[in-house]
C-alpha cells in the first residue's frame, strides 16, 4: 500500500523538474531550447500531468545537469544515509516499458546513484544526447539476461555478470534482443554530484 504522505513517480519528477529548473534560473522557455523538448511538455511535466518517456526525461536532465537518475529522487525526503526496500518507488518507461528503481538514498551528498534496470524481452531505449557540459560515467552490471549496448557506433553484448563502463559522451541505446526480461544495475558519477559531495563535506 503506498504511503499517502510519499509523492507519486510523476509529482516527484515534476518538483525536481521544477526545482533544478529554478536552481539554474532558466525560464520555460530556456529550457526548452536546451532540451529541444517543448516548452508546452515541460509546462507539463512540471504539473504532474504527462508520463513522459525516458527519452525527454534524459534530455531534460541533460540540460539540466544531472543524470537522469536524479529526476525520480523525491526533493521533499529527509536526507538519510539510508534507504529502506519499502521506501523505494519503481518507475515505468511508458514508450519501452522498462522499468527502472533508485537504489541509492536519493539526494544524499555522494557523488555515486545507483540504480536498478528491468529491460522487457524485445525492448530498446535509444538516448540521443551526446557530449555534457559535465561529465558523467556510468558502469552497467548485468544481473540476469543479455543486453546490447550500443555507445556512438560500437555495439557490446553483455551476459550475467558482465561489467561494462562507460562516459556519457555520446547517444547510447539498450537493446534486450532476446526473449526473456534482462536486469542490470547502473553506477553512475558525475562531477556536479562529486562537487555538491565535497560541499556538503567541507
Amino acid at each position: 500500500m503506498k504511503d499517502s504522505k510519499q509523492p507519486d513517480i510523476n509529482e516527484r519528477i515534476a518538483g525536481q523538474v521544477r526545482s533544478l529548473r529554478h536552481e539554474r534560473g532558466l525560464s520555460l522557455d530556456a529550457l526548452a531550447a536546451r532540451s529541444d523538448v517543448s516548452r508546452a511538455m515541460i509546462s507539463l511535466i512540471e504539473r504532474g500531468e504527462s508520463n513522459a518517456t525516458a527519452v525527454v526525461l534524459e534530455k531534460l536532465a541533460t540540460a539540466l545537469g544531472v543524470p537522469l537518475a536524479t529526476l525520480f529522487d523525491d526533493p521533499s525526503t529527509v536526507v538519510s544515509p539510508l534507504v529502506r526496500r519499502a521506501q523505494r518507488t519503481s518507475w515505468r518507461d511508458p514508450q519501452s516499458g522498462y522499468l527502472r528503481r533508485n537504489i541509492s538514498p536519493p539526494n544524499f551528498p555522494t557523488p555515486i546513484q545507483i540504480v536498478e534496470v528491468i529491460l522487457p524481452a524485445g525492448a530498446r531505449v535509444s538516448y540521443e544526447t551526446g557530449a555534457r557540459d559535465l561529465a558523467i560515467h556510468q558502469q552497467i552490471w548485468v544481473q540476469e539476461g543479455i543486453v546490447e549496448v550500443t555507445l556512438g557506433t560500437t555495439t557490446h553484448t553483455l551476459a550475467q555478470d558482465d561489467c561494462f563502463a562507460m562516459q556519457l559522451d555520446q547517444p547510447i541505446t539498450y537493446h534486450n534482443s532476446t526473449a526473456e526480461p534482462a536486469r542490470y544495475l547502473v553506477v553512475i558519477a558525475s562531477e556536479r554530484a562529486l562537487f555538491a559531495a565535497h560541499k556538503n563535506q567541507t
